[in-house]
C-alpha cells in the first residue's frame, strides 16, 4: 500500500473526504517525524512503538575491492510491532 491508497482507505473507513484525509495523513506524519527528531518514542496500543536506534561507528568491508571502510555512526528509525497486529 502506499500513501495514495492509504489516503484512499482511510477517507472511507472514517468517512471523510481523501482532502481530509491527505491532511490527516500529513498531519501524523508530520507529527511523528518531528517527535522523532528530538529522540521521542511514539507508542500506538494495538500497532506498534517507532523510536530511534543509534549505530555506532564500525568497520566494515568494500565487497568490490575488499578494502576496510569505516562507516559513521548514524541514527535509524526502529519499528516493534505490538505482539497483536496481525491477530
Amino acid at each position: 500500500m502506499n500513501k495514495v491508497e492509504l489516503i484512499a482507505a482511510v477517507a472511507e473507513k472514517a468517512g471523510m473526504t481523501k482532502v481530509d484525509a491527505r491532511k490527516a495523513v500529513d498531519a501524523m506524519i508530520d507529527v511523528a517525524k518531528e517527535e522523532l527528531k528530538k529522540d521521542g518514542k511514539i507508542a500506538l496500543v494495538g500497532f506498534g512503538t517507532m523510536g530511534i536506534n543509534e549505530r555506532p561507528a564500525r568497520q566494515g568491508r568494500n565487497p568490490r575491492t575488499g578494502k576496510t571502510i569505516k562507516i559513521a555512526a548514524k541514527k535509524v528509525v526502529k519499528f516493534k510491532p505490538a505482539a497483536n497486529l496481525l491477530k
